[in-house]
C-alpha cells in the first residue's frame, strides 16, 4: 500500500464515521497535532479525540487532494470540511445545528505503512464566524 493509499483509507474511514478503521491506519505511537490544541500521543488519546468530535460535530470531507513524497514517508492533503455543529464545545460558540464549510489541510508522517504523525490546520476564526 502506498502512502497515498494509506491516507485515502484514513479519510474514507473518517467520512464513514469508522473510528476503528481510522485507528487501523495509525502507528500505535501516533502524534496528533490538533489545530489550536495540544499534541496527543498514542491511539488511545486519538480515539478519545474522535469520540469527542463525534459528539460535537458531524463532518464529511470533500474535494480531497492527496500528495506524497517518493519514499512514502511524508504526505499532505487539502480538502473541504462540510460540517454540522451538534453540541457546544468548551470555549466555543453555542451549538444550534449550524452548518459550515471550511477549507483545511493535513500533513502526515508515515512509518512502516502507518500514519505516525498527523497535523491538521484550518482557520478557526472563519469557523467561528460561520457558526456565530
Amino acid at each position: 500500500m502506498t502512502a497515498k493509499d494509506t491516507i485515502r483509507r484514513y479519510f474514507d474511514a473518517f467520512n464513514a464515521g469508522d473510528t476503528a478503521e481510522m485507528l487501523a491506519c495509525l502507528d500505535p505511537e501516533i502524534e496528533h497535532h490538533v489545530n489550536e490544541g495540544q499534541i496527543r500521543r498514542g491511539t488511545g488519546k486519538f480515539a478519545e479525540f474522535c469520540d469527542h468530535m463525534s459528539r460535537c460535530y458531524r463532518e464529511t470531507l470533500t474535494e480531497i487532494v492527496i500528495f506524497a513524497n517518493g519514499d512514502g514517508t511524508r504526505a499532505a492533503a487539502e480538502f473541504i470540511v462540510n460540517g454540522t455543529y451538534l453540541e457546544t464545545d468548551a470555549g466555543l460558540p453555542e451549538a444550534k445545528g449550524q452548518t459550515y464549510r471550511l477549507p483545511a489541510g493535513s500533513f502526515f508522517s508515515l512509518k512502516d505503512g502507518r500514519i505516525s504523525r498527523v497535523v491538521t490546520y484550518y482557520n478557526l476564526g472563519d469557523w467561528v464566524r460561520q457558526v456565530s
